[in-house]
């Protein structure tokens, strides 16, 4: 049987909807998903995503939320009413409110009779090393905090998580082939790392069974972002 590979999630990390939607412009049809983030959000809106969405293809919000249930709840169905295809909650926020959010966007997708978005658990940033969770108070090695918080977020009710490369083959063990990995912190060879610090290259990333890859800079910053969309999708799909 083929080896499917992975999903290209583009982030478009910049400062306004001009420049996003220049580079969402260039690459309709060669990414899968455009990913809206903090940046972009904070500086336009709601209109932000209806803007890619409409122009571009589906969007994951990289919203992080993290906060009292109740208040994620609240912000999960918010969320869904833009019609997103995904977005994320901290898994450090724990199961209760990891459910709410869950529970929150399916209620408001039935109601609204749309595709109830995929709900991940951001699990461990990739910028933070494993010297940098001790200085955090985090005891034990990132694979494990990592696998941990996966668990929880799958106990929750959640679609999958946000985590490393390097951590997907221990995820999927503990929770299974279909809790969805979306992975950050994937460079080609020809780019380089920024301030990713657990990073792997687009073919080991699908080698490792990464469900979708989230890739920015190298494509958005390239002289051709097209011709470097392309190229990290070859890579993907292997030799």
């Amino acid at each position: 049987m083929a080896r499917s590979h992975p999903r290209l999630i583009v982030a478009l990390d910049h400062p306004t909807l001009r420049e996003a939607l220049e580079v969402a412009g260039k690459l309709a049809g060669l990414a899968d998903i455009f990913k809206v983030g903090l940046e972009l959000f904070n500086a336009e809106g709601p209109a932000a995503v209806r803007a890619v969405s409409d122009a571009a293809g589906p969007v994951f919000y990289d919203s992080q939320l993290m906060d009292i249930p109740n208040t994620v709840a609240g912000a999960a169905a918010s969320i869904t009413r833009m019609r997103v295809a995904m977005f994320n909650v901290h898994a450090l926020g724990g199961v209760e409110m990891m459910r709410a959010a869950a529970r929150a966007a399916a209620d408001k997708a039935d109601e609204l009779e749309v595709p109830r978005p995929l709900v991940l658990g951001v699990t461990v940033l990739t910028s933070l090393s494993e010297e940098d969770l001790r200085g955090l108070g985090v005891t034990r090695p990132v694979r494990e905090q990592v696998v941990a918080l996966a668990q929880m977020a799958r106990e929750a009710g959640l679609d999958g998580v946000v985590a490393s490369p390097h951590e997907i083959a221990d995820i999927k063990q503990a929770c299974g082939s279909d809790f969805v990995v979306v992975a950050p912190g994937v460079r080609p060879e020809w780019a380089g790392r920024g301030d990713q610090k657990r990073v792997m290259t687009p073919l080991q990333a699908a080698e490792a069974g990464a469900d979708y890859v989230v890739v920015g800079r190298p494509i958005t910053q390239a002289d051709d972002p097209a011709a470097a969309a392309s190229r990290i999708t070859r890579e993907l799909a292997g030799p």
